[in-house]
Formats: C-alpha cells, sequence, structure tokens
C-alpha cells in the first residue's frame, strides 16, 4: 500500500510540473511565486532540442510532402 502512495504522489509532483511549465515559461513569462523554478525550467526548455522546419521532412515516413509557400 505504501509503494502506492508514493508513486501516485509522485506522479502528481510531475503533473504539478508540467502545468507549472506550460503556465509560465513555455510562454516565456516569470513565475510570480518561485523566480528561481521558473529560471531552472526556462534553463531546462533552452536545453532541449527542437525540430526546426527542414526536420519535418526527415519524419514523414516515407510520404511525398509538396513545399509550403513562404509568407513574405
Amino acid at each position: 500500500m505504501v509503494p502506492i502512495v508514493v508513486v501516485m504522489a509522485v506522479i502528481l509532483v510531475l503533473a504539478g510540473l508540467v502545468a507549472v511549465y506550460v503556465a509560465y515559461p513555455h510562454r516565456g513569462e516569470r513565475m510570480p511565486a518561485t523566480p528561481w523554478l521558473g529560471e531552472a525550467m526556462a534553463k531546462a526548455a533552452d536545453a532541449a532540442p527542437v525540430l526546426e522546419e527542414e526536420d519535418d521532412q526527415v519524419f514523414a515516413l516515407g510520404v511525398e510532402h509538396e513545399q509550403p509557400e513562404r509568407r513574405r
């Protein structure tokens, strides 16, 4: 019973961190109550790899796609 409670507590903490990340650092805003947590999340977000537009074709699963027209 105790391991289930511990695992559920960890899941709730992780879900809370995801919700806080989406609410503040992901949108480029500062966290009002805990700025140190927001700075740590922003550093982690900057370190994460990002797919660029040209990488889209690599993951197309063999389907030919037309290049979209770029807006000027």
